[in-house]
Order: C-alpha cells, then sequence, then structure tokens
C-alpha cells in the first residue's frame, strides 16, 4: 500500500523497495487499464510482489470531465478487462452518491446568526437561535 511522504520534512524521495513499472492499456474509448508491476531498484522485475492493476475513466459533469478511478484484483491483463465494464459502473455509481450526499449535506446547512446579533430595531426577534448545523 502507498504511503504518504513526510510533509514536516523537505526531502522528499523515493521508496527503492516500493517501485513499479507502469504500463497503459487503452481501447480509446471507455478508459485505460494501468498495469503496475513490481520492479527492484535495479528496474528488474520483482517477483516477490504481486502485479496491480488499476481502472480509469471519466464522466461528464456540469463543471467538465470528472475522472473516476478504481483497483482491480485480476491477475491478468485479460482479467482486468474482463472485469472493467462491472467495475467502472460500481464506481461511478458510488461517486454518484457521494456527489448527491455532498449537495445534500450543502443544501442543509442552515445558517443562523448568533444570539443578540441584532435584527428589528438592534433586539431581534429574542432568544437567537439554538439550533447550528456545521
Amino acid at each position: 500500500m502507498a504511503t504518504r511522504p513526510d510533509t514536516r520534512s523537505n526531502e522528499l524521495k523515493l521508496d527503492p523497495a516500493s517501485l513499479y513499472l507502469e504500463e497503459l492499456f487503452t481501447d480509446r474509448q471507455i478508459g485505460t487499464i494501468r498495469r503496475l508491476t513490481p520492479v527492484k531498484a535495479d528496474g528488474a522485475p520483482d517477483a516477490s510482489r504481486t502485479v496491480l492493476y488499476a481502472g480509469e475513466t471519466q464522466v461528464m459533469s456540469t463543471m467538465g470531465a470528472l475522472p473516476i478511478a478504481f483497483e482491480i484484483e485480476a491477475g491478468s491483463l485479460q482479467e482486468a478487462a474482463t472485469k472493467f465494464g462491472p467495475l467502472a459502473k460500481e464506481a461511478i455509481e458510488r461517486t454518484m452518491r457521494e456527489l448527491q450526499e455532498l449537495r445534500r449535506q450543502a443544501a442543509s446547512s442552515i445558517i443562523v446568526p448568533p444570539a443578540g446579533g441584532g435584527g428589528l430595531g438592534g433586539g431581534g426577534l429574542g432568544g437567537g437561535g439554538k439550533i447550528q448545523m456545521p
């Protein structure tokens, strides 16, 4: 699994024990499959680690193209290509649900002024809101 660099340090280094050779395959219509073949620091294949596959596609939104990326558990490129469609559909549906939830949360946010924050005649309408939502 990938780890993030220590952002407190000014030094960024690649981990020579975690290198992969990256290859892209595409049908030039639906998306791409990224094959990550583990290699040693000298570039020789590292048979002790598993080859990884990732799918990428995009959907059009009102803000332009929205990239969708997902992992594909597969033992070969052919298997990854076979699994691509159903996994892409799941990833798109998951992303759409997440976007709808974000929209719902944004639409339901109620902003209430703090107590005593003015109003009609400087006295407000009394009370000053108890309900506050993030």
